[in-house]
């Protein structure tokens, strides 16, 4: 594909393009007229992440419980977000990477609710055949993953942009906390923090919340 074609792919403009892969909108512009190049090295970089980001940031409705589907394992029956995962990723029976609040749990940055009932996650479609989960996507890059007492789960940084590419659907609250964690525990500071350009406002005005979090 050439440059118009990926973008065009993502449904985005040319702006929206140039901030999505922090590319300068000039450059972009030369990129679709042929006035410039892109070199051949930054055409990969962009495959790989255009596929990526197709993969992963489907538009997703919150799942409605459904008598023909079966039932994970409630949190308020396990002591403890490890156990209670592991006992989830069991049932489920294929391999699945948890994400958002789920994930927040395994770094330990969110302790979770007793009457939680969404699970997020990154597998296979077929994992939607149980009440409460949330499939974000089919394959995740290692490179934003951790693992865990066994357990798979995206990275912080993925983390938040999970969050934020589906804050529509999503109790915020979990990150919010997560983040105001983060600060204290780094010296007050966000240091280490990585957001894409894309989402730089919006990380701003959760990290103002974050910051007052536990003062509220």
């Amino acid at each position: 594909m050439n440059i118009r074609e990926m973008r065009l792919s993502l449904g985005d403009t040319q702006s929206e393009f140039a901030r999505r892969y922090d590319i300068p909108f000039r450059t972009v512009q030369n990129w679709e007229t042929g006035t410039r190049k892109p070199p051949e090295y930054i055409i990969r970089w962009l495959e790989k992440n255009i596929k990526n980001d197709m993969l992963n940031r489907r538009t997703t409705e919150l799942p409605k419980y459904s008598h023909k589907k079966y039932n994970l394992p409630k949190r308020s029956e396990f002591v403890g977000a490890t156990a209670w995962l592991k006992a989830v990723s069991k049932c489920i029976g294929e391999p699945i990477v948890f994400a958002l609040d789920e994930a927040l749990m395994c770094q330990g940055n969110f302790g979770g609710r007793s009457d939680e009932y969404l699970i997020w996650i990154y597998g296979n479609d077929s994992a939607a055949r149980f009440n409460g989960v949330v499939v974000l996507g089919n394959e995740i890059s290692s490179e934003y993953t951790e693992k865990k007492n066994g357990i798979v789960f995206t990275n912080f940084n993925r983390t938040l942009f999970d969050a934020f590419s589906n804050e529509s659907i999503l109790d915020m609250q979990g990150i919010t906390e997560a983040l105001s964690k983060y600060y204290y525990r780094n010296g007050e500071s966000f240091d280490g923090v990585f957001v894409t350009p894309e989402y730089q406002k919006k990380f701003k005005k959760l990290a103002e919340e974050a910051v007052n979090y536990y003062e509220s």
